[in-house]
């Protein structure tokens, strides 16, 4: 691959080998852009969503400790605010991928842990616990697409974005008319 011609603003954008071949200076330019995008983006919670989202926490505690102290009736209604809010905190972070993915997977623990508890308050867990598997399972999995699939391409699809900005050559002098 030449190098390109000294002073020059052109850079392939479609190579990887652009970090390598391109000069110092350059590197040091699109690490700054980089980093002033990043930085850029920030993801702020209003404080009475967070007040929700810590008392979805307590409910999910609430809950499992009833689990593990075996009272039932309180264990058992716990599961509906707990799963609410689960499902209202997804419901709002929806437009937020990461968020949503996180959200949906925390709401599908829910279910299933419910499941079993339940199961487990009957004494019927035994049966039932193979089937906690499926949603348990369902989590995970939507957790290894965000982060295997979704996730990298999306901070590549970003990476590609900050060196095209970067490297568009600046507009040529127009050469005045005398």
């Amino acid at each position: 691959m030449a190098s390109p011609k000294k002073g020059s603003n052109f850079y392939p954008t479609h190579s990887v080998q652009l970090f390598i071949f391109a000069p110092f200076t350059t590197l040091c330019h699109f690490k700054f852009i980089a980093v002033s995008q990043e930085s850029k983006e920030l993801y702020v919670v209003p404080a009475k969503f967070r007040k929700l989202e810590n008392l979805h926490i307590l409910f999910w505690l609430v809950k499992d400790l009833c689990w593990c102290l075996l009272f039932k009736p309180l264990g058992i209604v716990m599961i509906a605010p707990t799963l609410l809010v689960a499902m209202w905190i997804t419901w709002k972070n929806r437009h937020i991928i990461a968020e949503l993915a996180h959200n949906l997977a925390i709401t599908i623990w829910i279910m299933a842990n419910s499941m079993w508890m339940v199961a487990e308050f009957y004494g019927v867990d035994e049966t039932v616990k193979p089937y906690c598997i499926i949603p348990f399972s369902i989590g995970i999995v939507i957790l290894l697409y965000y982060y295997l699939i979704y996730a990298p391409l999306q901070r590549r699809k970003e990476h590609i974005e900050v060196i095209q900005a970067a490297v568009v050559p600046s507009p040529t002098p127009v050469a005045e008319e005398v």
